[in-house]
């Protein structure tokens, strides 16, 4: 509010000294245009002034946001916006995706809610879209409220259903799906994987795990596809499309982060791309799982990195949910003396839930009743007594 203030003081002090000057000899009627420009100017800063408020108190923004967008909107009550905001919440639009949604496209507040917005909602709920995925798939791209159904929506969500079959896959791509779609380019970069032979199945997990990656301009697609091949990847294989996403959403700087990253583990760039070709997706963890993982594997399972990196697909393991639990098992039995030292960590960490509980679990009830709740997180290694001793590891 301060913005405004001075800003209408400056204006009152510029007319003062210009009426000052003209000593006296201004003529009459040039008051009243005087007296109309100030009056005028603060009508309009009241506005935006009404404005900013509104966008802060009602739609969650910050005062730095909403000024900007004041710039980009005007309305003189709030019937409209008020109308549009309900309607959202009606539809379980929370506040932040409210404001993710006017920082967008300020306009949807003037948009006519039962005509412009309900039918949208209306064709997202026959796809089969629950109000929470609704939510994430307009914060995502308001612009689809603003597009026609019949020229717009239907067409490309009948593009993916012909590609994803079921109206579950479809809704998944839609909430990954960016703000561009271009039904020509993806028509066109489908046809081009096809052409190099990628099956059907990984075409579809592609574009269910990153549909934005389809609708590239067609020649940067190919381009991108192209130094997958290079690098050896085989196009019938499914680690193919998952290196082709991977090169997609990394930068060349990001790319180079995560090299380093691993380097600090003292793996060679040999090992690196192993891994990357063994399983693409590892090179896209962020460095905090990568070196949780990593620390959790060395430094208090005792396995050494290249090991890891000749079954890099534990990388992708969930830290919390099933490596610190299956190790904490194993991690008691070797202690006990109920396993040998020389357990592979694969066996640890691959076999299914049931196998694992088959294998390390139920085996060793009897000499070890604390297992299951061990596994399921009831009790701690400490509690029995035990822990992880980050110097001296017992596995090899």
């Amino acid at each position: 509010m301060f913005g405004f203030s001075a800003s209408r003081l400056a204006l009152n002090r510029s007319v003062y000294l210009f009426v000052s000057n003209a000593q006296g000899i201004l003529p009459f009627y040039s008051l009243f245009v005087i007296r109309f420009l100030l009056s005028s100017t603060s009508s309009n800063l009241n506005e935006h002034s009404f404005i900013v408020s509104y966008l802060i108190n009602s739609c969650g923004l910050t005062l730095k946001s909403a000024q900007s967008i004041s710039k980009r909107i005007c309305f003189e009550t709030t019937e409209r916006p008020d109308s549009v905001l309900r309607l959202l919440r009606e539809h379980g639009f929370t506040n932040s995706h409210i404001s993710k949604i006017v920082k967008s496209w300020p306009r949807v507040l003037l948009a006519q809610p039962e005509k412009t917005l309900l039918p949208k909602f209306e064709f997202l709920r026959s796809l089969g879209v629950s109000s929470s995925d609704m939510a994430i798939i307009v914060s995502r791209n308001p612009f689809l409220l603003a597009r026609s159904i019949e020229r717009y929506l239907i067409p490309r969500c009948e593009v993916l259903k012909s590609l994803l079959v079921s109206d579950e896959k479809v809704v998944t791509a839609l909430k990954r799906m960016g703000r561009t779609f271009s039904q020509n380019s993806f028509s066109n970069n489908l046809a081009y994987l096809r052409g190099l032979g990628v099956p059907h199945s990984f075409i579809s997990h592609l574009v269910t795990q990153c549909p934005s990656i389809m609708c590239q301009e067609v020649g940067k697609f190919a381009e991108g596809v192209k130094k997958v091949m290079k690098l050896g990847f085989d196009p019938s294989k499914v680690t193919f499309v998952e290196a082709v996403r991977v090169f997609y959403t990394m930068t060349h700087k990001t790319w180079e982060h995560k090299m380093e990253v691993y380097r600090r583990w003292g793996l060679s760039e040999d090992e690196i791309w192993l891994i990357f070709r063994k399983h693409p997706t590892c090179l896209a963890r962020s460095e905090k799982k990568i070196m949780g993982t990593m620390d959790f594997l060395v430094c208090k399972m005792g396995w050494q990195p290249s090991a890891v990196a000749r079954v890099p697909i534990v990388l992708c393991c969930s830290l919390e949910r099933r490596i610190l639990p299956r190790c904490s098992v194993v991690r008691v039995l070797l202690l006990k003396g109920l396993i040998k030292g020389d357990i592979h960590f694969s066996s640890v960490l691959m076999p299914s839930e049931k196998r694992f509980l088959e294998l390390y679990v139920i085996k060793y009830q009897e000499q070890v009743p604390q297992l299951l709740d061990l596994f399921q997180g009831k009790t701690s290694l400490t509690e029995l007594g035990f822990g992880f001793d980050d110097k001296s590891g017992i596995l090899r």
